[in-house]
């Protein structure tokens, strides 16, 4: 039997959660909340699975449970990535874009832009920017946050066309 610790990273679950469950058995399964785009985002994310990387940051792939086209992971503790998620309402708060909210910042890596978020414990939740599909990727504390985003920056570049989200 499997006996699972929950953490919460980054905003409240109200308004958008993410919830990253690790395994305490020798498996190490770890779980992801699959995302429930329209059809779409949903077809533009399938097109993503395709051309991830299969190493990210140095580590291998390793998909969390339940498996779905829209998440994917690498390491242990994983890096997630879900796409197909809602825009995080931290994207059009005035106060990011002016520099005035020190837990979220925007910025950009090798051609796609990214809202960064400070989430618990150490870990960051990252969401693509003004691109037709939502990608969110949550880098757990002590990995190497540049690594990810420019391992990763390809193939949203190539599946995820530049333009707004519905």
């Amino acid at each position: 039997m499997n006996f699972l610790r929950h953490r919460l990273i980054g905003l409240p679950a109200l308004v958008l959660s993410i919830t990253v469950a690790g395994c305490s058995s020798a498996d190490d399964d770890t779980s992801a909340a699959v995302p429930s785009p329209g059809a779409r985002a949903t077809k533009l994310c399938q097109n993503l699975d395709k051309v991830l990387p299969s190493k990210v940051a140095g580590e291998s792939r390793r998909d969390p449970e339940p498996a779905s086209a829209l998440t994917a992971g690498w390491g242990n503790p994983e890096i997630i990535l879900r796409c197909g998620v809602p825009r995080p309402p931290k994207m059009i708060d005035p106060k990011v874009a002016e520099g005035h909210d020190a837990d979220a910042v925007p910025g950009g890596v090798n051609g796609v832009d990214w809202l960064m978020e400070k989430g618990d414990g150490g870990a960051y939740r990252f969401t693509c920017a003004n691109r037709e599909a939502y990608v969110e990727v949550t880098v757990p504390e002590g990995v190497d946050r540049s690594a990810v985003l420019i391992d990763l920056a390809s193939a949203v570049k190539s599946a995820i066309p530049e333009g707004l989200a519905d």
